[in-house]
């Protein structure tokens, strides 16, 4: 990845009086998959629509390959949008929803030709551009309004929420197809969702927003181990909140006394009353003749969800309120425990994550 494609300083926008970005500072890199991630409200599409030109700012200044973007139309930026709607005309075909946007582009009809059909080959459709747009599935669909966006030649692809119609096994293959796609045409995708696990999935690098903030930007491992604040932690995956105390060493709710040596603080030395963050996969259950790597308790089992390949537990520990959930991989001979069974729960200090208050 290369310097800086896109740069953010200090963007800020206001309707009235709402904040609806608050001193938003990043950069995005060429070649880079790019994600906004956060709740309903956050300011993650009015940050996309202010890089794509469809907002103006209140403050601060954005950039695409060193040119400031004031004052600069949509259709003079080198980006290109994908809606969550895709906005396909019905009554087109698709090489003829695909071609739209080279109307007054200059080119030849045999180049446009050519060019509507390398962009549908591109995404798998190079045998549907005859075919009426109405009578494309929802995966279909989403692929002609990408073929739509590309065949531009953006330096930029702004995708808003494009897979949240689709059903989940299609929404996992075209998240799949996408990261395929993005490292073929070898461009800067920046994409919206709501959906932690697709952000996870995708992203080179994710911004997690909360009210018009970012509250913390990194890679995805980085965001799921080290999540800078509790907040962060709770909105990435699943965590476990125990509550604890720091002082000389760390005493657990449910888990005992623990050293600090090689307990993660992100918000640096932590004292007096705190919550340890453990992910469910970081707790296991032992079956017989099994022994724990590193520590070991004794609970029971409160609940039991079963996915298939993998099973959540929600296990009650003796000095805790609430079960804490693990999950275990559903293996040949592993059989799946019951309520009400006893369990052994491994877990390891060095999966802790403390968070102060």
């Amino acid at each position: 990845m290369s310097g800086p494609l896109i740069s953010l300083r200090d963007v800020n926008k206001y309707y009235g009086e709402y904040h609806a970005l608050r001193g938003i500072t990043a950069e995005i890199g060429a070649g880079e998959f790019f994600s906004l991630l956060g709740p309903s409200g956050c300011g993650k599409t009015t940050l996309l629509r202010a890089i794509a030109g469809f907002e103006d700012i209140s403050g601060g200044t954005i950039t695409l390959s060193g040119k400031d973007m004031k004052g600069v139309p949509p259709n003079k930026r080198p980006t290109n949008m994908v809606f969550q709607s895709y906005a396909i005309f019905p009554h087109l075909s698709v090489e003829q929803n695909v071609g739209f946007g080279l109307r007054k582009s200059g080119m030849s009809p045999s180049e446009k030709t050519k060019a509507i059909g390398a962009a549908l080959e591109m995404v798998g459709l190079g045998q549907y551009g005859k075919r009426a747009a109405h009578a494309l599935s929802g995966g279909q669909r989403q692929r002609v309004a990408l073929a739509r966006a590309l065949i531009l030649k953006p330096k930029v692809l702004l995708l808003d929420e494009p897979l949240s119609a689709l059903d989940r096994k299609m929404r996992e293959d075209m998240q799949v197809e996408l990261m395929k796609l993005q490292r073929e045409v070898g461009i800067t995708f920046i994409l919206v969702t709501h959906d932690q696990e697709e952000a996870l999935v995708m992203s080179d690098r994710i911004a997690v927003m909360f009210e018009g903030e970012i509250a913390q930007l990194a890679d995805p491992e980085v965001l799921y181990r080290k999540p800078a604040t509790k907040r962060v932690a709770d909105f990435i995956g699943v965590m476990n909140f125990l509550p604890a105390r720091a002082g000389d060493g760390l005493e657990v709710a449910g888990l005992g006394r623990v050293d600090m040596e090689g307990v993660y603080c992100p918000q640096g030395d932590v004292s007096g009353a705190c919550s340890v963050g453990l992910r469910p996969e970081t707790l296991s259950l032992l079956y017989d003749g099994e022994t724990a790597r590193a520590r070991e308790t004794e609970g029971v089992i409160d609940e039991v969800v079963y996915y298939g390949d993998m099973t959540y537990y929600d296990v009650r520990l003796e000095g805790l309120e609430e079960p804490v959930r693990l999950s275990m991989r559903n293996m040949v001979g592993r059989d799946v425990m019951t309520v009400g069974q006893t369990a052994r729960v491994a877990w390891d200090p060095r999966a802790m994550v403390v968070f102060p208050g």
